[in-house]
């Protein structure tokens, strides 16, 4: 064999190399393509069970929506009540703050002896009423005794100790003093 013929024969066990490499190639394509091929069979029925669960789930998330919708519906009035109560109460409570705002005004526009006076006067009723009080349970206890002449010398003698004992405050405010 000349060169020529070894040539020839070299080339062609390369082309056999080549080829063998290819068609194992070829094989491991056509195993890829058939796991492919099965993976699609199987997808209509997976997709059918996906198609089915979500819309399962779609279904579901409408019923709970539907409750919450259901479930507000029936909370809302409740809201609106207590809206309304805050908004009383903040009516109310601003109308306090001026009711409280205009006797702080008139309070410090009056004169100090005179509401000395008025405390006196108050003070002295209340004590005349408590006294009056007091005294008509002791008479119901003593076997039904009226009160009649004693009622309008006690409570002058408890107006002279309430004026007194405002005018030792005055003097012990005034002197810098606590009183007795």
């Amino acid at each position: 064999m000349d060169l020529m013929g070894i040539g020839v024969l070299l080339i062609g066990l390369a082309f056999l190399l080549l080829a063998i490499y290819l068609a194992r190639v070829l094989n491991n394509v056509a195993s890829i393509l058939n796991g492919v091929d099965k993976t699609i069979e199987q997808l209509p029925t997976q997709l059918d069970s996906i198609l089915k669960e979500t819309g399962d789930l779609i279904q579901n998330s409408n019923n709970t929506l539907a409750d919450v919708n259901e479930k507000l519906g029936t909370l809302t009035p409740l809201f609106h009540i207590v809206g309304d109560v805050g908004e009383s109460t903040r009516i109310l409570s601003s109308s306090l703050v001026d009711l409280t705002a205009s006797a702080k005004k008139k309070m410090s526009e009056v004169d100090e002896d005179k509401q000395d006076k008025r405390l006196g006067g108050l003070y002295g009723t209340a004590a005349l009423g408590f006294y009056a009080m007091s005294k008509n349970r002791g008479a119901k206890k003593q076997s039904g005794v009226t009160l009649g002449k004693n009622l309008y010398s006690e409570g002058e003698k408890r107006k002279f100790a309430i004026d007194k004992m405002r005018e030792e405050a005055k003097d012990a405010a005034s002197n810098g003093k606590s009183p007795n």
